[in-house]
C-alpha cells in the first residue's frame, strides 16, 4: 500500500448545478457496489445532459438525509452551466458558495484512512463539518475511470467552516 502523505487543502468551490442521478440506501448496500451502478448509467447517458462543464469529471454527492442514520442520499452527476431541461430519471442539484477541505485520495490507498486523515485535520485546524442542506461531502472522479475499479482515484471535498474560538 501507497504511504498516505497527501496534502490537504483549504479551497472554496463557487455555487454551481448539477444534473445526475438520486440514489438512497443504507451503507452496506453502497459499499457492495449500487453507488457504482449508477456512476455507470450517468456515463452511459452523458450525451443526454447538456451544457456540461467539465466532461473530465464525474461527481458524487453524499447526503445525511436518512433520519435513523442507517443510511443516506447519493447523486452521481455532472456540473453544467444551466438546467433548462432534465433527461428523463435525472436530477437537478445546486450547491452554494461553500469552503471546502479537499483532499486527493490516489490508487493503492486505503480509503477509510484518506476519509480518517481528513477528519483528523478537520478536527485538529479549528474548522468543522458545515452540512449545508445535509451535504457530507462530495467526491471527484475522472470521467475515464471505471466506475468498478476496486482502487479508484479522486479528490475528496469535505464542505467546512472555521470554528470561533473564544
Amino acid at each position: 500500500m501507497e504511504k498516505q502523505e497527501n496534502d490537504i487543502h483549504v479551497s472554496t468551490k463557487h455555487a454551481f448545478h448539477a444534473l445526475g442521478i438520486k440514489w438512497e440506501g443504507t451503507f452496506v448496500e453502497a459499499a457492495n457496489g449500487s453507488i457504482r451502478t449508477i456512476q455507470q448509467d450517468v456515463k452511459r447517458r452523458l450525451h443526454e445532459i447538456p451544457h456540461i462543464v467539465h466532461p473530465e469529471t464525474l461527481l458524487g454527492l453524499s447526503y445525511h438525509a436518512v433520519p435513523d442514520g442507517s443510511g443516506f442520499t447519493h447523486y452521481s452527476a455532472v456540473e453544467v452551466e444551466s438546467v433548462n431541461q432534465l433527461p428523463d430519471g435525472m436530477m437537478s442539484i445546486s450547491l452554494p458558495t461553500l469552503t471546502y477541505i479537499t483532499y486527493n485520495h490516489h490508487k493503492g490507498q486505503v480509503i477509510r484512512e484518506s476519509y480518517n486523515k481528513v477528519y483528523d485535520w478537520i478536527k485538529c485546524h479549528n474548522y468543522e463539518e458545515n452540512n449545508v442542506n445535509q451535504l457530507t461531502h462530495f467526491e471527484q472522479y475522472p470521467m475515464k475511470q471505471d466506475p468498478f475499479d476496486t482502487d479508484p482515484e479522486f479528490m475528496i471535498m469535505i464542505p467546512v467552516k472555521k470554528v470561533n474560538l473564544l
